[in-house]
């Protein structure tokens, strides 16, 4: 059964800073508009996400699009091509400061690359709201994320439960440079650490979350592994590179997890090839981020975290009215 994970840490945070920095902009004759285009009355929240080529990026925009209009707020939305491109993310980041924006969403594709650009919005009042992926630093007002510790560990523990409690398992992550990556990684690990001490974590390889690379990635750990019993993937690319590889070896009797809920992954569950995974509520994240970004403009207090939640699906709950909500394609 899905579950939803919550986390009660509530401390309302004064974004007093906020409202220096709209009237900053006003006296300033500021633009909210992207690229320097007239400005209007609605303030702007610039959103630089980790990409923007996987349908979970699309279902987060689609979010963040719905909640703009309900707050009465202009937001631009982009992403690097790919998940490994963090100098193009840096590239955006910067793009979006030099719009002046009200507020500034990110998803981080490394922490330290993004740091000096937060300082920046810091030092110039601009309050910064985290999405998808936390960043190592105290300068966001408010993170909105799953709690991807929490939910990589119900992938663990969904693993060692299709494997009988033992065996050789690997991984296929998709960085270890962004909180998410290594949440998601190190949630699964410690799980298997604690719980489930017969399961052994014979390899870990990062695909940058893309498909192409995560497959021969995988492909290569079937290969030199051939009793392994199980592959995690972490997010959409990785888990679907999987597939792609148990596909095209052609190997049975492989268990494979993943996260997030793409068309490909739902068809692969659908028709057993992969056995379950965790879906995100990623229309929730968007909609949450610019909710949040909304408030810290008005100087309304925000909570430092935002648990989005998070479930398990498989063959068993895909069409619960519950999960399905969930799915994108």
């Amino acid at each position: 059964m899905g579950r939803m994970a919550g986390r009660g840490r509530t401390t309302l945070l004064a974004a007093a800073a906020a409202v220096v920095a709209l009237g900053l902009a006003a006296c300033n004759g500021q633009s909210a508009a992207p690229g320097g285009q007239a400005g209007g009355e609605q303030p702007y929240v610039a959103i630089v996400s980790k990409g923007f080529q996987h349908q979970f990026w699309q279902a987060v925009k689609s979010g963040a699009e719905e909640q703009a209009t309900k707050e009465g707020v202009r937001i631009t939305f982009e992403g690097p091509d790919t998940e490994t491109n963090v100098a193009q993310q840096v590239d955006q980041l910067n793009a979006a400061m030099a719009n002046n924006p009200q507020a500034l969403a990110v998803a981080a594709l490394d922490s330290q690359a993004a740091a000096p650009l937060l300082q920046q919005a810091q030092d110039r009042k601009i309050p910064v709201v985290a999405f998808d992926s936390g960043v190592d630093s105290e300068i966001p007002v408010s993170t909105v994320a799953t709690d991807n510790s929490a939910a990589a560990a119900a992938a663990a523990e969904n693993m060692a439960g299709l494997i009988g409690g033992k065996g050789k398992v690997a991984v296929i992550a998709h960085d270890q440079t962004s909180t998410s990556g290594r949440d998601r990684r190190d949630g699964f690990v410690e799980w298997m650490k604690q719980n489930a001490p017969d399961v052994e974590i014979v390899d870990i390889q990062y695909g940058g979350g893309d498909q192409l690379k995560s497959t021969d990635l995988a492909k290569a750990i079937i290969s030199a592994n051939p009793d392994l019993k199980g592959i995690y993937g972490t997010n959409e690319g990785s888990a679907i590179g999987v597939v792609n590889a148990v596909k095209e070896t052609g190997v049975s009797g492989l268990t494979v997890v993943g996260f997030d809920s793409g068309k490909a992954q739902t068809d692969a569950i659908r028709s057993g090839v992969m056995a379950g995974a965790v879906t995100q509520n990623p229309v929730g994240i968007g909609q949450k981020t610019v909710e949040i970004a909304a408030k810290a403009i008005r100087g309304e207090a925000v909570e430092p975290f935002v648990d989005t939640g998070f479930y398990w699906y498989d063959k068993n709950n895909i069409d619960d009215p519950e999960i399905a909500a969930n799915l994108y394609e």
